[in-house]
């Protein structure tokens, strides 16, 4: 009986035991510094918000310092610190490279420090990140043989020659980095080699171009990050990439997560305030008691300012993080003995019980726990669709003229199709443009910053605003569709593009043929993509379930700058491009992010066709695409010839009346069936314009009183006029005019007997005058003078219209 009832206290206390011990496992975190200002107030956030997310175990800072900095250092004390000696001149080469440290730091700390000898698990952060929950890599997925890691896609040397030199297994490198959770075992194994393929990538100094290795400096600063992806490679380490657990604050959570980690390394805004580690590269903020970063607006304001649930969640977030660093600040002052600080009403709210509801330790939710799994055995196809499932049409267009009257014919043709589901213009432009812009009201917008001119690069090249706003839209938009159409600007729709008719479904997207995408074929492909027999000759109309549009926009974008970096493989018979300009890189961007996730498409020749094309007998095509001239008889159209026109704002402007179908070549059935196509789609786009004009008021369009110009901006009615006047040098079919129907609709030779009518009322008023006064006669040779400069200005108008056609000629691209 007593023997019975001391099991019984025995496992009773063996429970109670196990349950004050906490975590099943023994786990540390890590994070590397160097004794400056600018690592120290970062310190202070991590540390601060390490201890708020009640993160288990504890956490070391890898101080690299060398004996000099020691000397003046005033941080010590910030954390519980391991201090590392400083690689940032490398003691062997010289090489001045700091990044070093975080591989050096993580060895020395394996061989020296007794923590080392007493974990399970380590978590391995950045300085500038901000903790908001536990992470506990048994519960995020981790497992021994396969750690856990953030999402780096720009790490393209995974997928070219970089990896093939510098590890023998390129097809285990895996694009990561930011948080690593990894089992102490694995850490032991990987460390040295990846301070050894560091100092490798670091010495490759001829493989540091940017099409190579992502970097946009070509300065191989981005070596440590190689080192640790093929390090981890050639010791057979694959990871479980999590996109969701760790987000950049200005970015917006996905649907249902909730991310545990954020990671300050880009700018980012609220309203008018905004914040950027960059601007406090040499600030002694952590030493100067009292002072705080600049205060961000309260919750209830940005509330006010942003009704939109989705984009609200990612501005509170930008509050969380700035105000978490405000928060550790304050009390790293507090603990340095400074004087307590005058009451405001920022401290307050720092203080406040409602900041501590908002900073409260968040848990993971299953989509949080949710994998990029970037293999093809895991991409799951033919699933059924059903007749009800939502659509979302986009399509990207930029502030001009140019796009402008696509837009409208665009949604013109959207509302006639019977497409399902909504439509959104993705507006692509800058702060300057759009002060400017007058077609707001063209189509339902989403509004992105202009990537025309790269941030970074200062390349221009406005075809990558296309991925850069699908990728925005997506973080920034919330929506309920589960399959997504990518249409271009220069489309009229002929009727509905549905999933369920063209057979696209999860992991398996439906596209239309550009064979011209030779690089497909070649070496661009087995550059660019580690799966190059996955690269399909797709583009034009996308349609695309929106979980695999999810994990393959940033891939889009990535491989884009990728391949617009390449300038040594511009050449025609390795891309195709006829102008051996990259200007079809954002083409290859989607074909080569499609091949690394091995989306196959379903490749359909019956949803576009060109105007200007013989079609397929008995197909209904759903688009035009008019990226191509094409003509019928003496007509023709070319969508270049109407770069810099402003059809839309011009009252009763439109294209050149396509021939009547009877005038259709009939010598073929071919023949005739292009022809008729050609002219719907050039008929399309002036009754678009049509019923634009109507819907703006402009009057009657027969009426012979021109419209009121008040309602048109001033300079641009100059150049629209101007266009009119020069339309006929350009082309003999006046393809490049404008015909303005408020015009008397007479033929060019009565028009030429009205202006010599009104010269010759004008020189006979002269003449009498000049008989009465002589002062008149002055006047009128001022007023000579004065018509001179007016020639002169048309003249310098017409060589600037010509030049620009010429200019735009060398740059359209065929698409």
């Amino acid at each position: 009986m007593m023997a019975g009832f001391l099991a019984v206290v025995v496992l009773f206390s063996l429970i109670i035991v196990g349950s004050a011990q906490g975590p099943p496992y023994r786990i540390h975190t890590l994070f590397s510094v160097e004794c400056q200002n600018y690592f120290d107030w970062q310190t202070v956030g991590l540390v601060h918000s390490f201890r708020k997310a009640g993160q288990p175990g504890p956490i070391t800072r890898l101080l690299s310092c060398t004996d000099e900095e020691k000397k003046s250092y005033r941080g010590m004390d910030l954390a519980p610190t391991f201090q590392v000696p400083s690689m940032s001149r490398h003691p062997k080469t010289g090489d001045w490279y700091p990044a070093i440290n975080k591989p050096a730091g993580v060895v020395h700390w394996l061989k020296h420090s007794k923590d080392a000898q007493n974990v399970d698990w380590v978590v391995i952060l950045d300085a500038d990140m901000i903790i908001r929950g536990p992470i506990l890599p048994w519960e995020i997925g981790a497992e021994k043989g396969r750690p856990v890691a953030a999402y780096y896609g720009y790490l393209v040397g995974c997928d070219n020659i970089l990896a093939k030199l510098h590890t023998k297994h390129p097809e285990l490198c895996d694009k990561v980095g930011g948080l690593l959770a990894m089992h102490i075992d694995d850490l032991r194994a990987l460390a040295p080699m990846w301070l050894s393929k560091t100092e490798e990538v670091r010495e490759d100094t001829a493989h540091w171009a940017t099409n190579i290795t992502g970097d946009i400096y070509g300065k191989g600063w981005i070596s440590e990050m190689y080192g640790y992806s093929f390090g981890a490679a050639e010791v057979g380490l694959r990871h479980k990439i999590n996109d969701n657990l760790m987000i950049y604050p200005g970015y917006i959570p996905r649907p249902g997560v909730e991310p545990i980690l954020m990671h300050y390394g880009l700018p980012f805004s609220v309203g008018n305030w905004s914040f950027s580690k960059l601007g406090h590269h040499e600030d002694d903020i952590v030493y100067d008691c009292g002072r705080l970063f600049p205060e961000p607006p309260y919750p209830r304001e940005v509330m006010a300012m942003e009704p939109d649930q989705n984009k609200l969640r990612g501005l509170f977030l930008n509050l969380e993080c700035i105000n978490t660093l405000n928060q550790g600040l304050v009390l790293q002052h507090a603990a340095f003995g400074c004087p307590k600080p005058k009451w405001s009403k920022y401290l307050s709210f720092l203080k406040s019980k409602n900041f501590s509801k908002m900073i409260r330790p968040k848990g993971l939710t299953p989509q949080s726990l949710q994998t990029m799994e970037l293999h093809p055995e895991e991409l799951k196809a033919d699933e059924p669709i059903n007749l009800h499932t939502k659509i979302h049409t986009l399509f990207s267009t930029e502030c001009t003229p140019y796009f402008d009257w696509q837009t409208v014919g665009l949604m013109h043709s959207f509302r006639l199709s019977g497409q399902p589901g909504n439509i959104t213009r993705l507006l692509s432009c800058t702060e300057e443009d759009l002060k400017q812009y007058k077609g707001h009201d063209l189509a339902p917008t989403h509004y992105v910053p202009s990537m025309s001119r790269h941030p970074l690069t200062g390349d221009w090249y406005p075809a990558i605003n296309k991925p850069a706003a699908v990728l925005h839209w997506l973080n920034h938009a919330q929506t309920d569709a589960e399959f997504i159409v990518i249409l271009d600007a220069d489309m009229i729709m002929r009727g509905p593009i549905t999933p369920w008719e063209f057979k696209a479904a999860r992991g398996r997207p439906v596209s239309t043929p550009y064979d011209y995408l030779i690089g497909c074929d070649n070496e661009l492909a087995k550059l660019h993509t580690s799966h190059p027999e996955a690269c399909d000759k797709v583009g034009g109309v996308i349609i695309m379930h929106i979980d695999d549009l999810r994990k393959f926009a940033l891939l889009w974008l990535h491989k884009t700058e990728e391949v617009r970096a390449d300038t040594a493989h511009y050449g025609k018979n390795i891309t195709g491009d006829i102008y051996e300009s990259g200007w079809i890189s954002e083409m290859y961007g989607y074909s080569f992010g499609a091949a690394e996730l091995k989306l196959h498409h379903v490749i359909s020749h019956k949803i576009m066709i060109y105007p200007g094309y013989v079609p397929e007998p008995g197909v209904m095509y759903r688009v035009f695409h008019y990226g191509l001239d094409f003509r019928v008889g003496n007509w023709s159209f070319d969508k270049a010839d109407w770069r810099n026109v402003d059809l839309v704002n011009k009252c009763w402007a439109k294209f050149p009346d396509p021939p009547d179908p009877s005038e259709a070549d009939q010598t073929s059935d071919d023949a005739q069936q292009r022809d008729l196509l050609s002219i719907e789609c050039g008929k399309t786009l002036n009754e678009a314009l049509r019923l634009h004009h109507e819907r703006r008021k402009c009057g009657d369009p027969t009426s012979q009183i021109p419209p009121d110009l008040e309602t048109v901006d001033e300079g641009t009615t100059a150049r629209k006029f101007g266009q009119f006047e020069e339309s006929n040098l350009v082309t003999t079919n006046n393809s490049a005019s404008v015909v303005d129907s408020s015009l008397p609709e007479e033929s060019s030779q009565t028009f030429l007997h009205f202006r010599f009518w009104m010269i010759f009322l004008w020189a006979s008023s002269v003449l009498g005058f000049g008989v009465v006064m002589t002062v008149i006669v002055r006047g009128r040779k001022g007023q000579k003078k004065r018509g001179k400069g007016v020639k002169s200005r048309k003249r310098s108008s017409q060589s600037g219209f010509w030049d620009t056609n010429d200019q735009d000629r060398t740059v359209r691209d065929a698409s």
